[in-house]
């Protein structure tokens, strides 16, 4: 084993860990909007004693904060880390990118033996925060999409009982489950510190992007402006929601076979490459390390992938079947 690979990939490795534990310490408590918030609505904001109040962060991720902020790419992510509900902040999420590499990498390095695979594994695990943030995304939205119907049942049921539009909203952030409750109390707060209701309802369209939503929101707005009763039309919406989610699902199961199989696919040549370039080194890089064939290598490997792409993207469209 090469002493030169074994100290390098050490020294890595205890960057990384140090790293981390620099962070874990210096990362500042993440306080929640509905907590901000909270505290105006009910009257009870006291400041901590100074040396009680938690640290505002390490210079580095404060750095990283200052230094992006106002940034339109900074604003997407801010926006991309709300939709998926996570409490860091878009200095944090920067600073996750070279931890990963150095972390990863080192590690494929130190297995490997070999600076390129470690370099390989780094640059994959850059993909690996925005994947984890889209898939977050999705499954809050899914969430979401599957407890609109009850909570506009909720909803109409207070209107019917007597209750302000406000109090039934209220309603569903005490009694639903989350994510739903959680972006309705942001509502309701909202409104109770001078916010207009259709701002408060455009913001919360923009924290979660489900057509569903953009219908209701809209069924209310216009209901606000012209009149009407509302528990009737909410209660139409709700049951053109259910009938929707109810074909989306057959739609779901007659396309799962169809969307499997484009996964798989997809998916078998990358992962036997990666396998034969892991096992047997010397086979694959016959690819790209051959003095005379090296280009034909690159080449093959680029039309691989982008044939891979077009056929994956061909039979997603193809399941792909908008209700």
């Amino acid at each position: 084993m090469n002493p030169l690979i074994i100290g390098g990939a050490v020294v890595l490795i205890l960057v990384w860990v140090g790293f981390i534990a620099f962070a874990a310490v210096s990362f500042r408590r993440q306080s929640t909007v509905e907590e901000r918030l909270g505290e105006f609505t009910r009257g009870e904001v006291v400041a901590a004693p100074k040396e009680t109040q938690p640290r505002q962060g390490g210079f580095i991720v404060e750095g990283l904060n200052r230094a992006v902020r106002g940034r339109g790419f900074a604003e997407r992510i801010s926006r991309s880390l709300a939709r998926a509900d996570l409490k860091i902040t878009v200095g944090e999420y920067l600073a996750l990118h070279p931890i990963l590499f150095i972390g990863v990498g080192a590690v494929a390095a130190f297995l490997r033996q070999d600076l390129l695979a470690g370099l390989i594994a780094g640059g994959l695990s850059l993909f690996a925060p925005n994947a984890y943030v889209s898939w977050q995304q999705g499954q809050r939205l899914v969430k979401f999409d599957s407890q609109l119907a009850d909570m506009l049942n909720l909803v109409v049921n207070g209107l019917r009982a007597g209750y302000s539009v406000n109090q039934a909203l209220e309603s569903v952030s005490r009694e639903m489950p989350p994510p739903i409750s959680v972006e309705f109390k942001r509502v309701v707060q909202e409104m109770q510190l001078g916010v207009t209701p259709d701002t408060a309802l455009s913001n919360l369209t923009r924290r979660i992007p489900s057509q569903d939503l953009d219908f209701v929101v809209t069924a209310m707005n216009v209901q606000r402006e012209v009149g009407g009763n509302l528990s009737e039309i909410l209660d139409t919406i709700s049951h053109t929601i259910r009938e929707r989610v109810r074909i989306k699902g057959e739609i779901q199961t007659l396309t799962a076979q169809g969307m499997a199989t484009g996964y798989v696919i997809s998916g078998l040549p990358i992962a036997l490459g990666l396998f034969l370039y892991f096992i047997n080194p010397k086979y694959m890089g016959q690819f790209f390390m051959n003095d005379k064939f090296w280009l034909c290598g690159y080449g093959a490997v680029c039309l691989i992938i982008v044939l891979i792409v077009v056929g994956f993207s061909i039979v997603m469209k193809i399941v792909d079947i908008e209700v």
